[in-house]
């Protein structure tokens, strides 16, 4: 375990040879003010489906019950979050969570061993296995996907045009997409695929990214056509 900057503690990967969150940022603070706050300051839904690719250790689960049990009380929560890991989730039951998520403890304990947690406001599935396949199940499902996964240079194939295909036909049109990167690469990957981009700004962390099928006025817009005017040989990274 790593303590980041928040007083979190996050891990490290040494496959992806990356920690599961910005020390810098935070681990509890970027899931937060990176993923939850800015898509549900958008979705106002009463129930709403959330893709969290991927779940990691959980924290963009854990802090969106956080947010709604603060904010939301009432809201009926569907989460659905694909991960890899097998062993890494089993291993969650002692991983050394904020105290916000104390209350979530009965939350950690059933996902990490049985992978599914329901009750009267809150469903949530944790799918061991490839979420590239995972996602083809879903047809105009989300309101919010959390794209969270290891950086586009270590895990490309969740970062590529055609994964972010899949991923629209999963979404319904007034859904939002949230994402720590920034990258070109990244960016136009969405843009190709007919999503609005958005720079996600605040005090206390770095610059990220919104992504949405309709237009949003919450955010400022990222000029894209200007931006490929100043990059002609950029390209989206492809299967």
């Amino acid at each position: 375990m790593t303590l980041s900057e928040d007083g979190s503690y996050t891990a490290y990967s040494k496959e992806y040879e990356e920690h599961y969150h910005s020390t810098r940022d935070g681990a509890l603070h970027e899931s937060l003010v990176k993923h939850v706050i800015p898509a549900f300051n958008v979705i106002k839904e009463d129930e709403v489906n959330i893709l969290d690719i991927c779940y990691g250790l959980g924290f963009n689960t854990l802090a969106t019950l956080l947010h709604c049990k603060r904010n939301f009380p009432n809201k009926k929560l569907n989460i659905y979050s694909p991960e890899l890991d097998t062993l890494l989730v089993k291993s969650l039951e002692n991983f050394t969570y904020p105290p916000e998520f104390d209350e979530f403890r009965d939350v950690i304990l059933t996902l990490s061993r049985e992978g599914v947690c329901k009750d009267k406001n809150i469903s949530i599935e944790v799918f061991l296995g490839d979420a590239r396949e995972y996602i083809k199940k879903f047809e105009n499902k989300f309101d919010i996907v959390y794209q969270d996964a290891f950086s586009p240079s270590t895990n490309p194939m969740l970062w590529t045009q055609e994964y972010f295909a899949d991923i629209k036909k999963s979404m319904k049109q007034n859904s939002i997409l949230t994402t720590y990167s920034i990258a070109f690469a990244t960016r136009l990957a969405l843009y190709k695929n007919g999503f609005f981009l958005y720079i996600n700004r605040g005090d206390g962390f770095r610059d990220a990214t919104v992504a949405s099928l309709h237009e949003l006025s919450e955010f400022y817009k990222v000029d894209m056509e200007h931006k490929i005017s100043c990059n002609k040989d950029a390209q989206p990274l492809r299967d």
